[in-house]
């Protein structure tokens, strides 16, 4: 069995382990990226991108390239069926990217492998973990491939390697919370959509929430929770949820399927982001509902400002950066995992009195333009 030395080895290609191997060639550091699929992904799965995240990944170069990609979203609304309680305007920040993006997450991640590839970086896979041990010398790292086992012994595990992270259990760090009862629903389609292209639309009602979301290619993105859906949700089981839960005066109409899944999420953190020398970034130390779009955006800004302080502790030895960054970023994992199951408990409201109250609500805040800009804000990470 080979084995191979490395300062810093990245467990995920996936935005956040993209994101970091690039921040780290800017600091003039090349990281050890491993990914365990053998292919490149080729579905949209998350598709917003907020103006922090725009912001940070300047230092990069992505920016440019997710911009010419994506789709500017500048209006997120709530409503209830034909009833507007809520529009957000995100033209009014403080940002050079007063708007939200929709862009595929294969093409974010393509962007983000271009830019990895133009600083000098490469992915090698597939590489999957088989262990993990923590030593005085290192972390020693033990990887299957299809050429066999190896090992890497890195002075930092950084694991970029989702909700299900073998770099988090192989740790044994905590990842405390609660699956939600309900199924989310994701349906990329074509769509006749009697609403305007220009705005997220946040569908309240009984039966769950729903979001419809325009994206590049004349498509829409749905997102919606129910009570059960079938293994493969089809077209008339997504628009099924549609006539039940979208307009009414001018009805929704799917005219293409383009891909759809079903899953199962929970709200968790971990005890922290950091242990020893093992790192968590992304799904791997925060997952929560995808109400509000805040979890690839949060991935790549820990990953972002993992950066800095991960290159000083290599050259200096000086690690109360990695510290601070390991505070703060918990700090926000348990803020965007507090507001986005606010947000899904809100919207999946069942009793008529909590609805009446909730809607009432809302239709206050719409009148309170100081409350809307502060939510703005907070959707578009800026308070980050």
């Amino acid at each position: 069995m080979s084995t191979t030395t490395t300062d810093v080895l990245i467990v995920g290609a996936g935005p956040a382990g993209l994101a970091l191997a690039c921040a780290l060639e800017t600091y003039g550091l090349r990281a050890t990226l491993v990914e365990r699929r053998a292919d490149i992904a080729n579905t949209s799965r998350a598709a917003v991108i907020h103006a922090r995240t725009l912001e940070v990944l300047e230092r990069v170069g992505a920016t440019s390239a997710l911009l010419a990609a994506g789709i500017k979203v500048p209006v997120f609304h709530v409503r209830d069926r034909d009833r507007s309680l809520l529009e957000v305007q995100f033209q009014s920040l403080e940002t050079r990217y007063p708007f939200t993006l929709m862009c595929p997450q294969d093409v974010t991640e393509r962007v983000l492998r271009d830019c990895l590839s133009a600083l000098g970086g490469s992915i090698k896979q597939p590489k999957e973990v088989a262990s993990i041990v923590p030593t005085s010398a290192g972390v020693h790292v033990t990887l299957n491939s299809p050429g066999g086992r190896e090992e890497i012994v890195a002075s930092w595990v950084v694991g970029c390697d989702g909700a299900h992270s073998l770099v988090r259990t192989q740790a044994g760090i905590p990842f405390d919370g609660r699956s939600y009862d309900e199924t989310f629903v994701l349906a990329d389609v074509r769509l006749d959509w009697p609403l305007p292209r220009d705005e997220v639309d946040l569908f309240l009602s009984p039966a769950g929430l729903m979001v419809v979301a325009p994206l590049p290619n004349d498509r829409f993105r749905i997102v919606a929770t129910t009570d059960a859906a079938p293994d493969e949700p089809d077209g008339p089981f997504v628009q099924s949820i549609l006539d039940q839960r979208g307009p009414t005066r001018s009805r929704a109409r799917i005219v293409d399927v383009i891909w759809t899944s079903r899953f199962h999420l929970a709200h968790r953190v971990t005890s922290a982001p950091l242990s020893g020398r093992i790192l968590l970034c992304g799904d791997a130390a925060h997952v929560h509902s995808p109400a509000g779009g805040q979890g690839m955006n949060t991935g790549i800004q820990d990953a972002i400002a993992l950066a800095e302080p991960l290159s000083r502790a290599i050259r200096t030895e000086d690690e109360t950066g990695l510290a601070a960054w390991s505070d703060r970023r918990h700090e926000i994992a348990k803020q965007v995992v507090a507001m986005t199951d606010r947000m899904t408990r809100a919207a999946t409201a069942r009793s008529f009195p909590a609805r009446v109250t909730r809607n009432a609500l809302l239709l206050l805040a719409g009148n309170l333009p100081g409350v809307t800009k502060a939510f703005a804000r907070r959707l578009a990470e800026l308070d980050y």
